[in-house]
């Protein structure tokens, strides 16, 4: 009877296999997991990344460490991630380089939907178009009718080639039927700089580094990306209410993971993410970024990024964006 219960107690545990549930799971983490960042430190996804990977610490009494990888337009961090072991303790921060990516270079060793599981959106954001005070227009119907007078004379600054900030104005001039010459720098802070310098026209750009410069009147915001009006700019309408209703261009961040991972840690994973920015404090430096909280489950993120593959492909192909 005594070797009965002993055998018992052995097999109790792997019942749970037998019905789905990875015994190791329950215990997650049991050592220090790695968030990947696809860019340099010190921007919006480092950030965001670094707050919630504090969060997560304190949750599980174990460390979490966040591993920049910049370079390659975010492909060197895509795929590393793509290729570690499928157990929840290495992540990635994916942007939307993630799902552009696909489109814009060629013969990649990765598939973002195919070699990879979904965790968690966490936040979004839109962007804003701005222009310098000598550019005269003030209005997305203005800044069309200018542009149609003056094609290709008009330029427009992004924070690099195959960036949300590229790939919306693309996008634009095609909806818009004209050509505002894309003029790339090595980031969103360059491209700005270079704007209130007079040394470019227009350009996309996220709101909270552009605030101080609209409210002085250094620059003109001419219309938001999102599908409602923004509260940070609420005097600024959206692309829909200035005629073009398709143009909804969202920023996003979200956490994924190896294919293969199990559920069960993708789930832990996922409800920490929703607590965190549910927190007040997180929510609060969050929203300082410019981003709006989400906290999502992988099957909302993982329809995200299908639609997302698709739309900038079909821009991709439209606008012949290229890479370099």
């Amino acid at each position: 009877m005594r070797h009965a219960k002993r055998a018992l107690t052995v097999f109790v545990p792997c019942l749970f296999s037998a019905i789905g549930i990875n015994c190791g799971a329950q215990t997650y983490p049991v050592k220090p997991v790695r968030i990947v960042v696809p860019v340099a430190a010190g921007g919006p996804t480092d950030i965001l990344t670094r707050t919630l990977s504090q969060k997560f610490a304190e949750a599980w009494n174990q460390q979490v460490v966040v591993e920049n990888r910049a370079g390659g337009g975010s492909n060197i961090a895509f795929e590393f991630v793509a290729k570690s072991a499928p157990d929840g303790y290495t992540m990635l921060m994916a942007q939307p380089a993630f799902t552009v990516n696909v489109s814009l270079y060629k013969n990649l060793a990765y598939d973002p939907l195919r070699d990879f599981v979904t965790v968690s959106l966490a936040t979004t954001y839109p962007l804003v178009l701005v222009s310098h005070p000598l550019v005269p227009a003030r209005t997305i119907k203005e800044l069309v009718a200018l542009a149609t007078t003056k094609p290709g004379r008009l330029n427009i600054a992004s924070a690099g080639n195959g960036t949300t900030t590229h790939l919306a104005a693309e996008w634009f001039n095609t909806l818009a039927g004209i050509r505002l010459t894309h003029i790339p720098y090595k980031g969103a802070a360059p491209a700005t700089i270079d704007l209130l310098g007079g040394h470019t026209d227009v350009s996309f750009a996220s709101p909270p580094p552009v605030l101080t410069a609209i409210a002085q009147r250094r620059l003109n915001a001419l219309a938001m990306t999102g599908a409602t009006r923004h509260p940070l700019l609420p005097s600024v309408p959206t692309f829909s209410e200035s005629g073009f209703p398709e143009f909804v261009v969202m920023g996003w961040y979200g956490l994924v993971a190896p294919a293969g991972t199990p559920r069960e840690v993708v789930n832990i994973v996922r409800a920490e993410v929703v607590k965190a920015l549910a927190a007040s404090d997180t929510k609060e430096r969050v929203q300082a970024l410019g981003l709006d909280p989400v906290g999502s489950t992988p099957e909302q993120f993982t329809a995200l990024l299908k639609d997302e593959v698709a739309r900038w492909a079909k821009v991709v192909k439209a606008s012949g964006a290229k890479p370099d």
